[in-house]
């Protein structure tokens, strides 16, 4: 059914008022019409849904989290980014393949996706919620992109901070996200996942710049925000004082 109320942005969403501030949520399924059989089975994959802090607060589908209806309300989700570079220094991008319902053909980081609501992702407080972050990293380096879980152990992904974000895709479909930004220095195998991966490509910092000067290339909204005002810096301490940029408390509001 198509949302009818209207929320108070005033009003924080939290875990007792949750049920009462979306009576209405929207969970129709005809914006799924047209779009590629797999990528509508992942739409039934069932998020984080937070509130403003972070905090665990109930669970809907990745569809419900990313229709523009719900985003509207207030409907926030936790995610992931990881950024993974080689023995180089170059970072791994990947554009998303065309069969994606959300931000299709665009460039971003090595892997952004969604720890999901099920035993060892979830996590109330920050040291847990980390933990379950980077098992959902793991595990989606692999089903996008072919990397083995041992070429990318739990215990190398470096946590920075968390950024709070909203975006529209298409005026149907949109992020927003308490997006964890994850670190990892690997060399891996690469066996992409053409139902999830278009292309892949390494990149030194100056040619990731000379790409965001060409016009003809798409990027996600989340990766251009990131890379404007943090990765550079973030980058040029790969190798030496990343630790000052690591485990940050707060949340960062974009």
């Amino acid at each position: 059914m198509s949302a009818t109320t209207t929320l108070s942005q005033a009003e924080p969403i939290t875990a007792q008022n949750i049920l009462r501030l979306f009576p209405d949520i929207d969970t129709s399924s005809a914006e799924l019409d047209g779009h590629d059989e797999e990528q509508i089975r992942l739409m039934d994959e069932v998020c984080i849904v937070l509130d403003e802090n972070d905090k665990p607060i109930g669970y809907f589908s990745k569809k419900i989290c990313h229709l523009m209806t719900n985003i509207d309300k207030g409907l926030l989700h936790r995610a992931f980014s990881v950024f993974l570079f080689n023995s180089k220094n170059e970072l791994l991008l990947q554009q998303r393949a065309t069969e994606k319902i959300t931000f299709p053909d665009m460039w971003t980081n090595t892997c952004c996706s969604h720890p999901l609501g099920i035993p060892g992702e979830t996590g109330v407080e920050l040291p847990e919620a980390v933990q379950g972050v980077k098992r959902a990293a793991q595990r989606k380096l692999d089903h996008e992109l072919g990397i083995k879980p041992a070429q990318v152990p739990i215990e190398n992904f470096k946590f920075l901070t968390r950024i709070h974000y909203k975006a529209p895709s298409d005026g149907k479909w949109g992020e927003h996200e308490i997006d964890y930004i994850l670190f990892i220095k690997a060399d891996v195998d690469l066996e992409p996942n053409l139902n999830e991966v278009r292309d892949t490509k390494y990149v030194t910092a100056d040619e990731l710049k000379s790409m965001f000067n060409d016009p003809a290339l798409k990027f996600t909204p989340w990766f251009k925000l990131i890379c404007h005002s943090l990765l550079f810096e973030w980058w040029e301490h790969l190798d030496e004082g990343l630790e000052k940029y690591m485990n940050e408390q707060e949340i960062r509001r974009m």
